[in-house]
Parts: structure tokens; sequence; C-alpha cells
């Protein structure tokens, strides 16, 4: 069964370190592991309501769609933002849908490729997908710009291609990144069936490990929530109105016996999918 896996990171992930660089590094480490260990969404939540968390929430997502894309469509894709004053040290991806491969000759019929859309015309509208000639899909109905999944048809004087949707491709595909409500507001409107949430406070993951993995392989859609640097889910759900183990179906320690006073949120984002992904995902 195919399973649509999303982990819902704090906005305020960044607040505990002041400069541009380290918080692109920051969020370079998440957007590394969701890819490794194949996450659909990545959705950043406001886990502070006495402040305004719009800018951080607009700098993680910036920084991780920008991570997300292919190198050959992001200056087509994304402006000159400050926020990107950094991209440089974020770590290239290497799935899939980020070819290396920038010559059309050695393209291959039935490979699929990102693209964005350039023109349109009487044979269809032509789509940039990195190589240094044009794919050519058979519709004038797409506007320019538009970033569009391509599975390439044919290759000869020029190269054809048709669209596809991204779960159409053979393999892992990239994450997408949303800016979620609270997280009360997540659970909810998410329409999760499995719903793990990380803390210290949490049981064992070795005491509940059977437990979740037959919720894990009944659910179509699943949730790993995270705390923030400067507090737990506890914290940022109590201050919800909410009861943290009775909002998720786990509430587990991923870490235990951890030797350090506290476990960064990117440290717990790798540890985490580490070992769901070697329990429950091969």
């Amino acid at each position: 069964m195919q399973k649509r896996v999303t982990i819902a990171i704090p906005a305020s992930v960044v607040s505990d370190v002041p400069h541009l660089r380290e918080k692109t590094s920051k969020v370079g480490l998440i957007g590394r592991a969701a890819a490794i260990f194949r996450i659909d969404e990545i959705t950043v939540f406001p886990d502070n309501p006495k402040e305004n968390q719009t800018r951080e929430m607009k700098l993680i997502k910036l920084l991780l769609s920008y991570m997300e894309t292919p190198q050959y469509l992001r200056r087509r894709l994304f402006k000159l933002e400050p926020e990107l004053r950094y991209a440089g040290i974020l770590p290239p991806l290497r799935t899939p849908h980020h070819p290396l491969n920038r010559n059309a000759s050695q393209l291959v019929e039935g490979e699929f490729r990102e693209g964005i859309t350039l023109s349109t015309g009487n044979e269809g509208t032509s789509v940039d997908i990195g190589v240094e000639q044009p794919a050519i899909i058979a519709t004038n109905r797409l506007p320019p710009g538009k970033r569009v999944t391509l599975k390439v048809s044919r290759i000869g004087r020029r190269v054809e291609a048709e669209l596809v949707g991204r779960g159409d491709a053979p393999a892992y595909w990239g994450y997408c990144v949303s800016e979620g409500g609270s997280l009360a507001e997540i659970l909810k409107s998410g329409g999760f069936d499995c719903t793990i949430a990380t803390s210290k406070y949490g049981v064992s993951f070795s005491d509940v490990a059977e437990e979740m993995f037959a919720k894990w392989n009944r659910s179509k859609t699943a949730l790993i929530a995270f705390g923030a640097p400067n507090q737990g889910l506890h914290e940022i759900a109590r201050r919800e109105g909410l009861d943290l183990e009775s909002a998720f179906d786990f509430v587990v320690n991923t870490v235990p016996l951890q030797g350090t006073e506290t476990v960064r949120t990117e440290e717990a984002v790798i540890a985490s999918l580490a070992i769901l992904n070697l329990r429950f995902r091969s």
C-alpha cells in the first residue's frame, strides 16, 4: 500500500540561531533528511502564539521549496530574495527528479523529468526540462511559468513528452511544502489515520513498536510531528488546549537515554525517521 507521510515542523526551529547562514543550514538538514527517508510533505506550523511567526514560516518554506526544486529550474522559479543569500550551502538532494544529465541526446524514452512551461504554439507547449532544447507536449492550455512533471515519449528531431502527475513517477519524486495552521488544525484538517508525536517524555519506541507497526501498516496517511528547540510538543499542545496523549495515536521517545540535555529538532527528525524507516518502511 502506498502511504503518504507528512512531517510537521515548528516555525521556531530556526529561532535558536541568530544568523541567516545558520538558519539556512538547519533547514538544509531537515530537507535532506526528508528526501533521504522519502517524506511526501513537510508542513510548517506556528508554535508560539505570543509572536508573529510569519517571517520564520516564510523562510523555512522558501528554503525547503528551493532545495526540492531541480537546479535547472531554480532561476526561472525563484527571484533573487534576501532569504536565499546563503542558499549555496544547502545540500543537494540528489533525488531521481534532480538529474545531472543536461544533454538531450542522453535522454531515454520513458524517462520522467520536471519542467517549466515556456510558450505555446500550434505544435503544443514547449517546456524546459533541463537539456539544451525544450520538450514539446501536445497541449496549448498551459500558461508560461508553470512547473509540470513530464514523461519523455519520443526522442528525435525534437523531444516530445506527455504531461503526467508527480505520483506517476516510478521513484521517489521529492516532497511538497505547506504552511499549516496550529498543531490542532493540522490534526483536524489533515485526514491522517496514523499520528505520531515525538517527545523525550514519550513512551520508549521499543515499548510500542509492534502496536505502532500494526497501525502504520493499516494507514494511508501518516503524520509525524516534532517539537521546537525551546519547547517540546507537550508545551506546544498544552498552550493550544490539547492533551498530547489524547490528540495523537502515539507519543514516542525515539532517542531514549539521550546523552545531551536537549535534542535539536533537526537531530530529532533524522533520528526518528531513521528508526521508522528501518522498522516500518523497509
